[in-house]
């Protein structure tokens, strides 16, 4: 059977997700992820030049998926919310993932300061904001409470109603709420002006 270098890269993809959702960039293993990729460890090396560089790549690609999942939509920016809640809740590894790249690097990923930018402006031309450091901070609040859920302890999703996925629901329903509201003050504020 010939090699198949495609396949052997989506395989080394996927295992360093797991891996690096599991155990974080410096607890991880480049070991562990060649074996559960059922590659060559010199594969990694190959492909992606540096432990750090597999972790950016794959983080990248499941951005990447999130966003197609996930398109923003400035124009309907709690209908985002709701949608990127769903999303979060589905994978919340790649949350685990966002965090372990905080924790221990002081960089951004490529293409990401980018990315929020253009959404910011796409968020200040939308709702009439004023500049775009506003609108980042309207990005930045609806993208922390999309993603709150995946912080609370088991014990407290459960506070008020023991059927966990009613309880998710209503979460999700505040959220959008939430988020409405966000967008509601703003606007009204910007439309007195």
């Amino acid at each position: 059977m010939p090699y198949d270098s495609a396949a052997t890269r989506a395989r080394l993809m996927d295992a360093a997700f797991h891996e690096f959702a599991e155990r974080g960039l410096a607890g991880a293993r480049v070991d562990r992820i060649a074996a559960a990729a059922q590659a060559n460890k010199q594969a990694i090396y190959a492909y992606f030049g540096s432990k750090d560089e597999l972790f950016d790549a794959m983080l990248s690609d499941r951005l990447g998926m999130l966003f197609e999942s996930v398109p923003f939509t400035a124009d309907d920016l709690p209908g985002y919310a709701g949608a990127l809640f769903d999303a979060l809740h589905a994978t919340p590894e790649l949350m685990r993932l966002t965090r372990w790249r905080a924790l221990e690097r002081d960089d951004s990923l490529p293409g990401g300061v980018e990315s929020h930018l253009t959404k910011a402006r796409e968020l200040r031309a939308s709702m009439g904001l004023s500049d775009d450091a506003t609108a980042i901070d309207v990005l930045e609040i609806t993208i922390a409470i999309s993603g709150a859920w995946t912080d609370i302890v088991p014990e407290l999703k459960a506070v008020g109603d023991e059927d966990i996925a009613k309880r998710q629901r209503a979460h999700r329903a505040v959220v959008v709420a939430a988020v409405a509201a966000l967008v509601d003050s703003l606007t009204s504020r910007t439309a007195d002006n």
